[in-house]
């Protein structure tokens, strides 16, 4: 029988779910017809908000009244106005599937559009469209693969997402960071840099799971949710993405396993899976076969685990082997290392005269055993991964190149947006240097996509300091030490 075993399965303690609404945009216009619209709009969304609120409280009440039974009745919950926030939660600009349905199509006649597909949901005549096929390049110069599903595809898995999200939220374990309301990478990236500094930790597991998305068992899937989930309508909705398949190059392709990047469902699709998998396996492994003082934090299919010994570290990498390979996965050998790193690994080796211990990478930082400003005390500094600093800069220089001819003012617009965003992620203590980086070559490439504009260019670099001090935003940290934020974050 599929499942988790009973040894591998802790009850764990329900806690409240975070709140996953978000305010809607307004769009303001000076017209005051346009205005009217607005504010029509920006009242039916207040609507399917309380609407969701109001379906989320009703499961989250179910939960709390049955923990250990499953859910048998979820469907009812996927009314209009869940499917209209849903909708909302869509990107308006994303690129259409195989439908080639737009959301500013399917806007201008959102309602009846709506009312239908609720009907055929609880009909049972909803059917799930193949995803087409797409490749994005990754820093590392490889293509991910991504599943763009068609309009109406999104917004039921969304809408699903929502019913979902309070019934698992109950579930998942605090050191599972990725893609859940109120959890962020920074959350995760601050949870790992308070354990590493205020835990006895002295060796890390970087640990990559291979392709995860591409082979998760559909059949261990499907027994992890009705190890939760009884409501078979809602099961048979999540079966018929799984088995829709891809539309790759113009032929359909069959999908025996894996759950498509890209497609809105994926991400809880694989926080259930994981938490089944590893979560759960970690935290009794923790408590039963652990000595010493032991860390882990989760972003999706990214993990870290830290060791205060070195053979617990062994064991756990030689055991988590074993437990991936049950369920149809395995760790990449070429990005899972075991190092040396920690607070007390850096004083000893200073004491020797060595160099600080190796580096790992986590969520686009490279994390190193640094000292204090005075050079007194161990201090975690965190810098931009070279890959993605590198990224960004490619990505920055396609976008003047196209941009060339555009006047100064839209490509400052432009040029500052997408650095505000890279500050914005990457904005912490410690890295600042790297962002300055970042600014300085955006600026030298700026330079040499204006001269080449002309052959009788008059543009020096005098003049060019004076444009980029304009448009380009200095850095500036916009993120707290991480220490301080985990503390306030997790105040009882």
């Amino acid at each position: 029988m599929y499942g988790p075993e009973k040894s591998d399965s802790p009850i764990v303690p329900t806690k409240p779910a975070n709140k996953a609404g978000r305010p809607a945009a307004e769009s303001v216009e000076g017209r005051g017809g346009t205005a009217g619209n607005a504010g029509e709009q920006t009242t039916v969304r207040t609507q399917s908000r309380a609407a969701v609120s109001h379906a989320q409280s009703r499961i989250r009440e179910a939960v709390k009244r049955n923990k250990q039974e499953k859910l048998t009745a979820l469907h009812h919950h996927l009314t209009v106005d869940v499917l209209r926030a849903a909708f909302f939660a869509l990107k308006k600009r994303a690129v259409p599937g195989i439908d080639q349905v737009t959301w500013t199509a399917y806007e201008a006649d959102r309602e009846a559009h709506l009312t239908t597909l609720q009907t055929r949901l609880q009909r049972g005549a909803y059917r799930a469209l193949p995803a087409r096929r797409t490749y994005i390049p990754k820093a590392d110069g490889s293509q991910r693969p991504l599943g763009i599903a068609a309009l109406e595809d999104k917004i039921v898995q969304a809408a699903v997402v929502i019913i979902l999200t309070p019934v698992y939220e109950a579930e998942f374990l605090g050191f599972s960071y990725g893609f859940r309301p109120g959890r962020s990478q920074h959350d995760a990236l601050d949870a790992l840099a308070y354990g590493i500094k205020g835990r006895n930790v002295r060796w890390i597991l970087d640990a990559d799971i291979r392709s995860f998305f591409d082979t998760i068992d559909h059949a261990w899937l499907m027994a992890f949710l009705e190890h939760r989930i009884a409501d078979k309508r809602i099961l048979r909705l999540i079966q018929k993405w799984l088995k829709a398949g891809v539309l790759d190059k113009g032929a359909w392709v069959a999908t025996e396993e894996g759950t498509p990047q890209g497609s809105v469902i994926s991400p809880l699709l694989a926080n259930i899976y994981l938490h089944y998998v590893y979560d759960l396996w970690v935290q009794a492994w923790r408590r039963r076969t652990a000595t010493g003082d032991m860390i882990v934090v989760r972003y999706a299919d990214d993990t870290i685990a830290g060791f205060q010994r070195l053979d617990t570290a062994r064991q756990f990498l030689t055991d988590l082997r074993v437990r991936l390979a049950k369920f149809g996965l395995d760790l990449n050998p070429a990005k899972t290392r075991l190092l040396a790193f920690g607070r007390f690994v850096a004083d000893r080796r200073a004491a020797r005269g060595e160099g600080r211990p190796e580096t790992f990478d986590f969520l686009g930082f490279t994390h190193i055993c640094g000292t204090k400003r005075d050079g007194r005390g161990f201090q975690l500094w965190r810098k931009t991964k070279r890959a993605r600093k590198w990224a960004t800069i490619r990505r920055i220089a396609e976008d003047l190149r196209r941009m060339r001819h555009d006047p100064i003012d839209e490509q400052g617009r432009r040029l500052a947006a997408m650095l505000r965003g890279h500050y914005a992620y990457f904005g912490v203590p410690s890295n600042i240097a790297a962002l300055f980086a970042v600014r300085h070559h955006v600026k030298v490439r700026w330079y040499l996509s204006l001269r080449r504009r002309s052959q009788r260019t008059r543009l020096t670099w005098r003049r060019m300091n004076v444009i980029v001090d304009r448009y380009l935003p200095r850095p500036t940290v916009l993120h707290p030490w991480p220490d301080s934020r985990f503390v306030v974050t997790h105040r009882q």
